[in-house]
C-alpha cells in the first residue's frame, strides 16, 4: 500500500495478505498496522472466520513446537548453551555446509585447491580489506560468533604449512584510503596470491542498495596490484 500502491486502505491490504495466504506482519515503527484491521475484515465479510482459525493455526502450532507455553524447565531448547551450539558436530557440519556451497568460476592451470603436500617452503600472500577483519565477512542479519569460532582467511591460511604473509591495502569494504605499497610489497615476494574482496554490510544491506555493480573504492585497483 505504501510502498508499490497495490491496495489503497488498510483494509483492503488486510483482505488482500490474508486472501495470499500471509499470516505474519512485521510492522516494525508503525503506530498502525495492516492485521488490526482484521476484525473489521471479518465483521465485514471480506473473510471467513475459516480463514482467520486456518492463517492463525500455523503460528501457534510452531510456537507450541518451539516450547513458548511449556514451562522452561520442560523446554529442551532452554538447556542449549555454547557447548552445545558449538560442538565439533555442528562446527563439522557448517564446515561442511561452507564448502559445499563455494562457487568456483575459474581454475587457471588447476590451482586450486591449495593442497598442504605443496606448500611447506612456499611464500603465500593473503591480502584485502576481507582478508582478516571479522567484522565483514558476516552479511545482514546474520548472527556474529565469538572471536575465537571465527576463522578469516587469513588465519585459516595459516593453519597451512607455508609462509603466510599479510596487507590489508584498505581497513574497511569502502576502501576509500588505499596503501598500494603494502599490497604490492606482499604480492610482490609471495609465490602464491589470495586476494579477498567483496562489499559487505557496509556497502549494501536491505533497503540499501549499491548504485553500480563495481568493487567499492579502490578495491579492483587493488586487485589489478596484486595480480601484476
Amino acid at each position: 500500500m505504501l510502498g508499490h500502491h497495490y491496495t489503497r486502505t488498510f483494509l483492503e491490504t488486510a483482505v488482500a495478505s490474508m486472501n495470499a495466504g500471509c499470516n505474519l506482519e512485521l510492522s516494525y515503527g508503525m503506530r498502525n498496522n495492516v492485521f488490526m484491521h482484521i476484525p473489521q475484515a471479518l465483521a465485514m465479510g471480506n473473510i471467513t472466520l475459516q480463514m482467520l482459525r486456518d492463517r492463525v493455526r500455523p503460528l501457534f502450532y510452531t510456537r507450541m513446537r518451539l516450547g513458548e507455553f511449556d514451562p522452561p524447565a520442560m523446554n529442551p531448547y532452554s538447556a542449549l548453551d555454547l557447548s552445545a551450539v558449538q560442538s565439533p558436530e555442528h562446527r563439522n557440519l557448517s564446515l561442511e555446509a561452507a564448502v559445499k556451497s563455494f562457487v568456483l568460476l575459474k581454475n587457471v592451470r588447476e590451482t586450486l585447491p591449495l593442497r598442504a603436500r605443496d606448500l611447506p617452503g612456499k611464500r603465500l600472500a593473503v591480502v584485502g580489506p576481507f582478508a582478516d577483519n571479522p567484522q565483514v565477512l558476516f552479511g545482514d542479519y546474520a548472527p556474529v560468533p565469538e572471536p575465537r569460532y571465527i576463522y578469516t582467511p587469513r588465519r585459516g591460511l595459516e593453519t597451512l604449512p607455508a609462509n603466510v604473509s599479510f596487507a590489508a591495502g584498505c581497513s574497511e569494504p569502502r576502501c576509500q584510503r588505499y596503501s598500494r605499497a603494502e599490497v604490492v610489497g606482499a604480492a610482490g615476494a609471495a609465490d602464491v596470491v589470495v586476494v579477498c574482496l567483496g562489499t559487505g554490510t557496509d556497502v549494501e544491506t536491505e533497503a540499501k542498495d549499491r548504485r553500480d555493480l563495481s568493487l567499492p573504492g579502490h578495491q579492483l585497483e587493488l586487485l589489478q596490484d596484486a595480480v601484476q
